[in-house]
């Protein structure tokens, strides 16, 4: 476990700017967790020769000694307040990944070692010259600038390394920890590499990185939540699957709820609507049922995603702020189902 982000050699700075290092593959995901508004750069590393196998529906399978990254960081103004921007991490990379319009907070590595993944949270130094492990977390106090210069406080928590085992056991029975991101239907995007955009899965296949990848109208996709042009449906399930279905899933940590959001979920109880909470407490907000079609206002899925109190909001570790166009979405897709619970 070394004690540097640096001995891993992932990534280097150089004349002022991040780089990824020989053999490092970028990545992104169509729809992504929410964290605070922060951006974030994923990266996997596979031992030279090695490959990871195709899943249709799960993590694909990558072998023992893959490391995967995942660095967060703000935009920020020269007083070192955070920014509100859209998220361009490949952009960056592509023209030059400038330091001194950035702050680095922290990279999160997935480790996979012989005995399973191991987690491990490094928080960059003042100076952005490397990260050191942290095992036990960390605690940052931060501004937020948004759009139309409204500021907000907020403390960026980095996750012990407990936590970050906590979300990633994604099977409540094995407890074994896995990636969340890293699957067909989130990965199906094009992506804009310093030689050229290109499809990630196929870029991977051609980079041989990644075996049994079927032809291109084979593989899923999950839609970007953000995107206007794709369906209300379509964004919202999408949204649903990336922020709550490491928990809420069949055999998820939060598996005795009843609550399944996975993308293919069918709609119905299972999904919230007019399903009953179980052991919910003050989580419900005095609301009766999950999702009341028609009637976001009244459903306890807006009311937990709203909340910013550990006691009730969801999800219940990553985020010290509330992500009001990720309740936005889920409110219009609530308010676009019909006639409420009988």
């Amino acid at each position: 476990m070394p004690a540097r982000l640096s001995e891993w050699n992932l990534v280097r700075i150089e004349d002022g700017e991040l780089a990824l290092n020989h053999r490092v593959t970028p990545y992104d995901l169509n729809s992504s967790l929410f964290t605070d508004y922060a951006h974030k750069l994923r990266t996997v590393w596979l031992p030279e020769g090695k490959v990871a196998g195709y899943d249709v529906e799960e993590v694909f399978d990558f072998p023992v000694g893959t490391v995967i990254s995942k660095t967060f960081y703000y935009p920020t103004q020269r007083t070192g307040e955070y920014l509100l921007e859209q998220d361009r991490t490949a952009q960056r990379l592509a023209e030059g990944f400038r330091l001194d319009a950035v702050r680095l907070v922290e990279t999160r590595l997935l480790v996979h070692r012989e005995e399973g993944w191991v987690a491990l949270p490094y928080v960059w130094n003042a100076e952005q010259s490397d990260a050191v492990l942290k095992r036990t977390g960390d605690a940052q106090q931060a501004t937020l600038v948004k759009v139309g210069g409204e500021v907000q406080d907020f403390t960026y928590i980095v996750p012990n390394a407990n936590q970050c085992a906590g979300c990633h056991a994604t099977n409540a029975t094995t407890r074994e920890i896995q990636p969340i991101g890293p699957k067909a239907r989130h990965l199906n995007r094009d992506f804009v590499y310093s030689h050229g955009q290109a499809n990630q899965i196929a870029a991977w296949a051609e980079a041989g990185l990644l075996s049994g990848v079927p032809e291109a109208g084979a593989v899923p996709r999950n839609a970007v939540w953000d995107n206007q042009a794709e369906s209300l449906e379509a964004r919202a399930r999408a949204y649903l699957d990336i922020n709550c279905a490491h928990c809420h899933n069949r055999v998820g940590p939060a598996d005795t709820s009843g609550l399944l959001l996975e993308h293919d979920a069918p709609r119905g109880p299972s999904l919230g609507l007019c399903k009953l909470p179980i052991a919910a407490g003050k989580g419900t907000g005095g609301r009766a049922f999950g999702i009341v079609p028609g009637n976001p206002n009244q459903s306890i899925f807006t009311y937990r995603m709203a909340s910013t109190d550990p006691s009730i909001m969801m999800p219940e570790l990553g985020r010290s702020l509330s992500h009001q166009e990720g309740t936005k979405l889920i409110s219009d897709w609530i308010a676009a189902m019909g006639d409420g619970c009988v």
